[in-house]
């Protein structure tokens, strides 16, 4: 009780509340330094990838085979686990590489990580709920009880990494898909002032990079491809893969028409950001008209009550005074 009466003093509430923000300032004025730069890192490791890329070309020249764009070292305690345990049959490799892809989790380690997440996150759950239904519990839980919730637990923790890369992915498209348009009418005015592909997609991963690093990701990625694969039609149907949205699909199949028939690029693309700029309109419409039904509740909840009490307050107060 003394505390509770200190704290409820004037004095003591002023203090505290200048030390609160005092704190936020200082925190607010010093985020800025602790914050990490993402296109540099993220192109970082894009020239990573562009360096893996020329030696594979080159081993595949030395050797006079087809370029295989994997790592081929084989150390490490995740690699010698999934090989020992057979994770990539068990867990569908290729599949789980095209996911890693589309989240932006291009290494070969980053494969042998989520397999061997995808084992153990199972295994540590199940235990954990067993464990916790068993010592933490006041009540006593009977035996069949705790294997059922740790069964529940065993089948949270598998699908827990899926979910997880998939609301990477999600949030990956998204980002791409905000700043699309820009990037298509960007790649626009470069291709109609007269430069090529590659160069264009240099400049426009460059100026985009301010507003979605993912992209400005993978149109350098593209370049890289574009420098080092033999086939360039390879290298733009990879980008539609990783990206994996329908518009971005789109901008690639006139990419690929334009490379093999030498077609216009230009007027593609003129069409292609013109019909962008409509359904993006067209998404923000359909979001406007969503908005209404989603205020009925919060309105019905919290301010048609305020309305009537203010309504309708005055003259309950007039009524019981009369009384």
């Amino acid at each position: 009780m003394g505390l509770i009466s200190e704290l409820m003093k004037m004095e003591t509430a002023v203090t505290l509340l200048v030390a609160v923000a005092t704190f936020a300032t200082v925190l607010t004025l010093a985020m800025p330094m602790f914050q990490s730069d993402k296109l540099n890192s993220r192109i970082k490791g894009v020239t990573q990838e562009r360096d893996r890329l020329r030696a594979a070309q080159k081993a595949a020249l030395a050797a006079g085979s087809e370029a295989k764009l994997r790592d081929s070292k084989k150390s490490g305690v995740t690699r010698q686990l999934v090989d020992v345990l057979n994770l990539r049959k068990v867990f569908e490799a290729e599949t789980s590489r095209e996911f890693l892809r589309k989240a932006g989790l291009r290494n070969e380690s980053h494969l042998f990580t989520y397999l061997v997440v995808r084992m153990v996150v199972p295994i540590v759950a199940a235990i954990g709920v067993f464990l916790y239904t068993s010592f933490v519990y006041t009540t006593p839980v009977a035996t069949t009880t705790r294997l059922a919730m740790a069964m529940g637990g065993l089948i949270a923790g598998f699908y827990m990494p899926a979910l997880v890369l998939k609301n990477m992915i999600s949030k990956r498209q998204e980002s791409i898909r905000r700043a699309w348009s820009d990037a298509l009418d960007l790649l626009l005015i470069c291709v109609e002032s007269g430069m090529s592909v590659e160069p264009a997609m240099t400049r426009v991963a460059r100026e985009i990079g301010r507003q979605s690093v993912p992209l400005s990701e993978e149109l350098t990625l593209t370049v890289a491809e574009l420098s080092f694969l033999q086939d360039r039609r390879k290298a733009f149907e990879n980008l539609g893969k990783r990206v994996d949205i329908d518009t971005v699909r789109s901008v690639v199949t006139s990419l690929i028409q334009a490379e093999r028939y030498g077609t216009p690029l230009g007027t593609a693309l003129r069409v292609l950001a013109q019909e962008n700029r409509e359904v993006r309109m067209q998404f923000a419409e359909k979001k406007a008209a969503a908005l209404p039904p989603k205020l009925t509740v919060p309105m019905i909840l919290f301010f048609l009550p305020i309305i009537f009490v203010v309504i309708l307050g005055p003259s309950i107060i007039m009524v019981m005074n009369v009384q």
